[in-house]
C-alpha cells in the first residue's frame, strides 16, 4: 500500500522545495553577478586561408573588446589583463570597441591610459569605435585615450601591415554602426583586391555587408556573447547590430566566404551579470594555405 502523505509531511516537502529553489536562485545570482564576470577564458584559435602571405605563417593576433570600464570592470582587472596579454607576446593587438561604459562620467582616464600604455606588440596596436565610445560625449575622450595609449584608431580607413619580405596584409577599421557612420567602401578604397584583409568592426552584423567587399576576416565584439545565456532559451541580451551574429565563428557567403569572429568581451553593460558567457581574450594564429 502506498504510504499515506500527512498534512505535516506535505508541508515539510513543500517548504523543502521552496527553500531549495531559493538557495539555487541565490547561488545563481551570486555566480552570475560576482564570479563569472571576473573569470577570463583565453581562446586560442587558428585562421587558415590561401590568401595569407607565407611570411605571416604563425603570426599571432590578440583581440580584446568591450571592457566597459566604470560599470563593473575595474582598473585592477585591466592591469591583470595587460599582464596576460604581454605574456602571450602578440605580434599585433586589436581592441574592438567600448572601452568606457559612460565616457563623460569616468573619473580615472589617466590611470587607464597608463595601464594600456604597457601593452606591447611589434606590429602595432589598433582600435575602432564602439557605440559606448561615442555615447556620453565620448567621441573625443575615447580617441584621445587610445592615441595616448599608443593605439592607432582606424576610422573608415585601412593600413598596410608589412613584413621585411615585402609581403603584406591589410587591416581595415570602420566606425560604429549604432552611433557612428561606418563606411566599408572608404575603408577598402586603397586596398588591392587580391590582398588578405582583416576588418575590425565593433558591430558584428555588418558582416553581411562586408562580405560583398572580398574581405576574408572580420573581428567584432559588441554582443557580449549574449551576456546571459539560458539553456534551451539562448542568449538574452542581443543589442542592435549584434542580434544575428553574437558569439564565436560564422562563415558568411559561398563563393569567397568571409570568416567572422565575435568576441564575448570582458566587461558587462546594462546588467551587471554574466551567465554561461564568460569574459574572453582571443588569440588568433594565422596559417597560410
Amino acid at each position: 500500500m502506498p504510504k499515506k502523505v500527512t498534512r505535516r509531511s506535505f508541508l515539510k516537502r513543500l517548504l523543502g522545495s521552496f527553500f531549495t529553489t531559493i538557495c539555487f536562485a541565490a547561488g545563481g545570482y551570486t555566480y552570475a553577478g560576482r564570479i563569472e564576470p571576473k573569470l577570463l577564458k583565453i581562446n586560442k584559435l587558428q585562421i587558415q586561408h590561401k590568401d595569407i602571405p607565407t611570411s605571416f605563417r604563425n603570426f599571432r593576433i590578440v583581440q580584446f573588446s568591450d571592457t566597459h570600464l566604470g560599470f563593473q570592470y575595474t582598473l585592477e582587472q585591466l592591469d591583470k589583463l595587460v599582464d596576460r596579454i604581454n605574456e602571450i607576446q602578440p605580434d599585433i593587438l586589436f581592441f574592438t570597441g567600448d572601452l568606457l561604459d559612460e565616457p563623460n562620467k569616468y573619473m580615472e582616464p589617466e590611470n587607464a591610459v597608463a595601464i594600456l600604455q604597457r601593452l606591447q606588440a611589434p606590429f602595432g596596436k589598433y582600435a575602432v569605435y564602439g557605440n559606448h565610445d561615442h555615447g556620453g560625449y565620448g567621441t573625443d575622450i575615447y580617441r584621445n585615450m587610445m592615441e595616448e595609449s599608443g593605439f592607432r584608431l582606424l576610422l573608415n580607413e585601412s593600413t598596410k601591415i608589412s613584413k621585411e619580405t615585402g609581403e603584406a596584409l591589410y587591416l581595415l577599421g570602420i566606425d560604429d554602426a549604432m552611433l557612428g557612420t561606418p563606411d566599408i567602401s572608404a575603408a577598402t578604397a586603397n586596398v588591392p583586391a587580391e590582398a588578405y584583409k582583416i576588418l575590425l568592426s565593433h558591430a558584428p552584423d555588418l558582416a553581411d555587408i562586408a562580405e560583398d567587399y572580398n574581405i576574408q576576416l572580420q573581428l567584432s565584439g559588441h554582443s557580449h556573447g549574449g551576456q546571459i545565456q539560458i539553456p534551451f532559451l539562448g542568449a538574452l541580451v542581443k543589442p542592435p547590430y549584434g542580434e544575428k551574429y553574437f558569439e564565436g565563428f560564422y562563415t558568411i557567403g559561398n563563393v569567397s566566404p568571409l570568416t567572422l569572429y565575435v568576441n564575448r568581451g570582458l566587461g558587462t553593460t546594462r546588467l551587471p551579470f554574466r551567465f554561461l558567457s564568460p569574459p574572453e581574450l582571443t588569440v588568433f594564429t594565422l596559417i597560410n594555405g
